[in-house]
């Protein structure tokens, strides 16, 4: 028997309870603990309790696995050592809502699970996991997501988004979350599915992304934070597309779900000049959710995203996601914007 329903399944509902967990922790967000990690973006007591519940979760359903995570638990570790256990212990304490058993060791033995094999290349397969993708986005209250992929011979082969305050509502502003979220998988060559994120009694429904109205204007979706995506070079490719509509702005992979579902025509990730390059946790599970919606995904100069060298996307630059009538006309509206220096 395949391995790919049981990796399906257990996928799930670990996202699913870190989701929960998640959620719990973003009502009560002024208790939290929180650090800074060396590229300055924070990091929570949310983000290493998603991690190692996620790991939990799949280890008890596959047993052990291969991971390549954002966080370790370095910090905590010598947090610990320092004397200084508070953080550590509202660590312990989120996790035990979906991991009751849970010790100080086993959480810290999980989270770093993920450690230690940014270099890994296994044909095989591994796991990505970023345990909260836009975590400023969960500081403000606002949208973000636990994105986690099964990756075989370089491509994300099962996405799954759990982004707990975004609604399956199109009426509904990202920046008034959701009461249930929603929950996206997908395996590749099978299609998108959505779920609530909080409810797992309720049966999938299959994402078949409706024809666009030509008559309707183009919609692009983007990071809120301008760090990590140029929005002046993507307001002028869109100028360059006649489209004149303000962009949806949300963090998180929930772009690629927005897009996929067919909420917006076009997610734009463009290179700022300074020589960043992607980490696959920030893209692997989108990548996959956005294909099975029917969208092309692809960096800046075309080329399909290569998840099977480690850590990070080292033969591609940025990200461009629409569906396959729109992708190369942005490309093409793109030119010399997708790379030029800042």
């Amino acid at each position: 028997m395949s391995d790919k329903p049981r990796r399906i399944d257990a996928a799930c509902e670990a996202v699913r309870q870190a989701c929960r967990v998640c959620r719990d922790l973003q009502s009560r967000l002024e208790s939290l603990g929180s650090m800074r990690k060396d590229d300055r973006s924070p990091v929570t007591v949310a983000d290493f309790a998603a991690q190692a519940v996620v790991v939990h979760v799949l280890t008890e359903a596959l047993g052990p696995i291969l991971l390549i995570a954002e966080e370790d638990a370095f910090a905590l570790r010598q947090q610990i050592a320092d004397g200084d256990r508070s953080l550590a212990v509202s660590v312990l304490e989120a996790v035990r809502t979906a991991w009751v058993d849970a010790t100080m060791d086993m959480v810290l033995d999980a989270i770093d699970v993920g450690a230690g094999n940014h270099e890994q290349r296994d044909s095989a397969g591994h796991w990505t996991l970023d345990p909260i993708d836009g975590t400023k986005g969960f500081l403000r209250g606002q949208q973000y997501a636990i994105s986690l992929a099964w990756i075989e011979e370089g491509a994300p082969l099962i996405g799954v988004l759990g982004c707990p305050n975004l609604s399956s509502d199109f009426n509904r502003p990202f920046d008034d979350p959701d009461p249930h979220g929603t929950l996206y998988f997908a395996v590749a060559g099978e299609g998108l599915y959505e779920l609530p994120a909080d409810d797992v009694n309720v049966e999938p429904i299959h994402i078949r992304r409706l024809e666009k109205d030509p008559n309707e204007p183009l919609r692009l979706c983007e990071s809120v934070d301008g760090s990590h995506t140029s929005h002046s070079r993507a307001e002028r490719v869109m100028q360059q597309l006649g489209a004149s509509v303000e962009p949806a702005r949300l963090d998180g992979q929930g772009k690629y779900a927005v897009v996929g579902r067919g909420q917006a025509d076009i997610y734009l990730r463009l290179p700022r000049g300074d020589g960043y390059i992607e980490r696959i946790w920030d893209h692997a599970a989108g990548a996959v959710v956005a294909q099975e919606g029917g969208c092309a995904v692809t960096d800046v100069y075309g080329k399909p995203l290569d998840f099977g060298l480690g850590s990070r996307l080292e033969k591609n630059r940025g990200v461009v996601v629409a569906t396959p009538e729109l992708h190369g006309r942005v490309l093409a509206a793109m030119g010399d914007l997708a790379t030029e220096t800042v």
